[in-house]
């Protein structure tokens, strides 16, 4: 578990000639098509483009959820494409967070025990005293042994940042994170997001169609038609 691990230094993102093609009855289509970037580390990156451009495709690539048809993709010092899947799982572990736009929490499961299983199961002695660290910082303090049922919108998304920063992770990978929010809770997942992983040195990429939230991160790489449209320099407002 990648507990107080330096981070690396440099790229800790570099994609080189990516494709990904996917079979349908119609016939193969290119969903990402010859992308090429790198990701300094301690940098906050938006992926922004129209519905259907390849965002989270290539967000998923990034976390070795999706293989790619061709290219390759280095994150945190791993050759993902020399990775079978416990190697991936693994990366996943150790090096990345993802917050995703459903939250994904387990319903059984109460807030403290959504953050700290996935601890527990990766080896993390102290699981529920850091798991709790991590609901106080996103202000939950009060909530922990709350359902997702009996939580807002605004709550779960709150646990699942948690949940996601809890390991301490070189990289947070954030899909749409206010897209099942309203403006005021949207509002203060960003605030949170942004100073969380500032405080933390975490490496952010996130997928949105907000403007204004891409416009917060230090670079914009838009999409168009699975390829990179053009990357435009953001507000600067680097996590390290």
């Amino acid at each position: 578990m990648n507990q107080h691990a330096a981070p690396p230094k440099g790229d800790i993102v570099a994609v080189s000639d990516l494709h990904l093609t996917l079979a349908s009855d119609a016939g193969d289509v290119n969903i990402l098509r010859g992308l090429s970037f790198t990701i300094t580390h301690g940098e906050s990156v938006a992926l922004a483009g129209p519905s259907g451009s390849g965002k989270s495709t290539l967000l998923m690539t990034l976390a070795g959820l999706e293989r790619p048809s061709s290219g390759s993709i280095k994150v945190a010092g791993h050759d993902l494409g020399a990775l079978n899947e416990d190697g991936l799982a693994r990366f996943r572990r150790d090096e990345i967070g993802i917050v995703f736009q459903s939250f994904h929490l387990v319903p059984a499961m109460n807030a403290l025990e959504n953050v700290a299983v996935p601890l527990e199961l990766a080896g993390v002695r102290d699981a529920f005293p850091r798991a709790k660290a991590a609901l106080e910082s996103v202000g939950l303090g009060h909530r922990l042994t709350h359902y997702p049922g009996q939580l807002s919108g605004g709550e779960q998304q709150r646990v699942a940042l948690a949940r996601a920063m809890a390991p301490k992770p070189h990289i947070i990978l954030a899909d749409e994170p206010t897209g099942n929010l309203d403006g005021v809770n949207g509002a203060q997942i960003v605030e949170l997001l942004f100073g969380l992983t500032r405080s933390q040195g975490t490496t952010l990429v996130l997928v949105t169609h907000d403007e204004a939230l891409a416009r917060r991160c230090g670079r914009i790489i838009r999409l168009k038609d699975g390829r990179i449209d053009r990357i435009e320099a953001g507000a600067r407002e680097s996590v390290a």
